[in-house]
């Protein structure tokens, strides 16, 4: 279960740029006056300029939205500087140095996998004759120690300004003794964390810790069913689209619950036409185990032709689902299509292209292998 890290919580005061900007009437004018340069750089240039002016004027909250402008830009090296010279004042630039340092957004983490300069230095007593041994040593980098620290910052902070951050440096700080990267790693302290930071259920608290916890327990030895039920319930009542998608798998082959078929279906075609591939992927499987063969065929075709490379990062940032998911959803999609045009089911039968389809299936061949079997 490789994780992501959770989106900065929304300010009560100001959620997001726009909405500063939206306040200022100087700029609802020029919008309004200029409707012909109304493009995506011309917008992030007035914003940035309208910041600067903000800035001079002493406006402190000017200086985080500009380098949360950076952020939403992609601008990482920006970013660092613009927090890193206001997080002693800023508890949202501090969350947001946490998940740059830790993810690797624009520091050294990009370029971590020098393995002589780790051996000389900090691991010079741990062998390197394994690529676990230099899983090892890139986990315990001194780059993902310092995102860990300032989320120990948020989660340890007295200030009430730092309140609507709590919850989600509790789930983040979770990851990291989940992954074992910047801490030591131990289970049982990310299942505390995320049970703190998913605050039995509570809709203002983690709802990506809610979610984490419904997949932490229907994948841990021995699993734990009913809880993984729970939290996907907490999480799916939350909005969560991850949980909708698994929910309807619980139901579908009633994992620590009575089986329902209706429910399971609602959930997997809710989460589907939400953008959740994985649930796409599995109504792919459940309309061919069905033999809804013509249903399927277009359906099945749109999932399958999304490029793994280019597709899975933008949406994972839309939907906020894990990629891991997206990918095995891609590849049930790609397998069954490939199914229909080598039997001519619903289709006319075609196995050049479904040799293409299965290969497709292939890039995880995990899943591939259980499908085929």
């Amino acid at each position: 279960m490789k994780l992501t890290s959770e989106k900065l919580p929304k300010n009560p005061f100001y959620a997001s740029v726009s909405q500063y900007a939206a306040k200022k009437q100087k700029f609802l004018q020029w919008k309004k006056e200029k409707t012909d340069h109304y493009t995506h750089a011309s917008l992030v240039d007035k914003a940035l300029q309208l910041l600067k002016e903000r800035i001079r004027k002493g406006d402190p909250l000017a200086y985080f939205l500009r380098g949360q402008l950076y952020f939403e830009e992609g601008w990482y090296e920006e970013v660092l500087e613009q927090f890193e010279e206001i997080k002693e004042k800023d508890h949202q630039a501090t969350y947001q140095l946490g998940v740059m340092y830790y993810d690797g957004l624009g520091t050294t983490l990009d370029a971590q996998f020098d393995y002589d300069v780790l051996n000389r230095n900090l691991w010079e007593d741990v062998p390197t004759t394994s690529l676990d041994n230099c899983y090892l040593k890139l986990s315990y980098c001194p780059v993902q120690e310092k995102g860990v620290d300032y989320m120990k910052k948020i989660i340890d902070s007295p200030c009430p300004k730092a309140r609507h951050l709590k919850f989600a440096a509790a789930y983040n700080l979770g990851r990291a003794y989940y992954e074992g990267k910047g801490v030591k790693r131990s289970n049982e302290e990310a299942e505390r964390l995320w049970l703190i930071a998913a605050d039995n259920g509570n809709p203002k608290a983690s709802v990506k810790a809610q979610g984490t916890l419904g997949l932490y327990y229907s994948t841990k030895e021995p699993r734990e069913l009913e809880k993984a039920f729970y939290w996907h319930s907490e999480a799916c009542g939350n909005g969560n689209l991850e949980s909708q998608g698994a929910l309807g798998l619980i139901y579908l082959y009633g994992q620590g619950i009575r089986q329902d078929t209706e429910a399971a279906l609602h959930c997997l075609r809710e989460a589907a036409g939400r953008g959740n591939v994985y649930a796409q992927g599995n109504l792919v499987e459940y309309y061919y185990k069905m033999k809804f063969f013509t249903k399927c065929v277009a359906f099945s075709k749109r999932i399958a032709d999304y490029d793994e490379v280019h597709d899975i990062p933008v949406i994972a940032q839309v939907t906020d689902c894990l990629p891991e998911f997206i990918s095995r959803g891609m590849a049930m999609a790609s397998f069954y299509h490939a199914r229909y045009l080598q039997l001519g089911l619903g289709i006319t039968r075609d196995e050049a292209t479904a040799k293409h389809y299965y290969s497709k299936a292939c890039l995880n061949p995990a899943l591939a292998d259980e499908l085929h079997s």
